[in-house]
């Protein structure tokens, strides 16, 4: 019989306080295979510890969350990453979204929410704390989003934009959804055609505002 596989999470923080709270909730279910606390020893960790999901503390507002993100994703494309963030700050929301993430939430909420982030990652889905939801949102009516709603869409559009903003590529998007990947991309365009849209992270914006993707509690 062979021995249950469980996955491989590890953990980025140079908050030692922080690594072990974040250690103690995920270890009953996961294997916290390392704690590392600088991007060059992450780096070079990744290939060897081989995890399905990083947990990223970014700490105060930055962007070098970002930047490491996309430094990872050039190692393996497998892996998810959550972020966990002090404070919601608009234009990194934006670009954390924009560049795909798995997971998105606050450090103020990681005890209620660490859990259930790191297993909706692991399926495929994406986590993003509603309040930071939120804020994407209301910057997006701030800005003068469109002004059509969910009506104005098809039942197959709102299904598309669904799994858009869940941050499926069009690829399992088709698969769900048992279309081709080009009847996919049609249906994307013709979204953003007619919603007034230029690019992935004003979709998802309107997905939240909308709550096509339901904020989380």
């Amino acid at each position: 019989m062979s021995p249950v596989k469980w996955p491989r999470v590890l953990i980025s923080s140079d908050q030692i306080i922080h690594s072990k709270e974040y250690v103690r909730i995920l270890q009953p279910e996961f294997q916290v295979v390392g704690v590392i606390a600088d991007e060059p020893t992450l780096l070079a960790a990744v290939p060897e510890l081989k995890p399905d999901v990083i947990i990223f503390d970014v700490g105060e507002s930055s962007t070098s969350g970002l930047e490491t993100r996309g430094r990872i994703k050039k190692l393996t494309r497998m892996v998810r990453i959550v972020y966990l963030t002090t404070a919601v700050d608009i234009s990194i929301a934006a670009e954390a979204l924009r560049g795909g993430v798995s997971g998105y939430l606050l450090k103020t909420s990681f005890e209620s929410e660490l859990l259930t982030a790191v297993r909706d990652v692991l399926k495929g889905q994406r986590y993003i704390s509603a309040s930071i939801m939120k804020a994407v949102a209301g910057s997006s009516l701030e800005t003068g989003g469109s002004h059509l709603s969910r009506e104005n869409l098809t039942i197959r559009q709102r299904e598309v934009l669904k799994l858009l903003a869940e941050g499926r590529t069009m690829k399992e998007i088709a698969y769900v959804l048992t279309l081709t990947p080009r009847t996919v991309a049609f249906h994307k365009y013709k979204l953003m055609e007619r919603l007034g849209l230029q690019t992935n992270a004003d979709l998802i914006q309107f997905a939240i505002q909308e709550q096509i993707v339901a904020p989380r509690n």
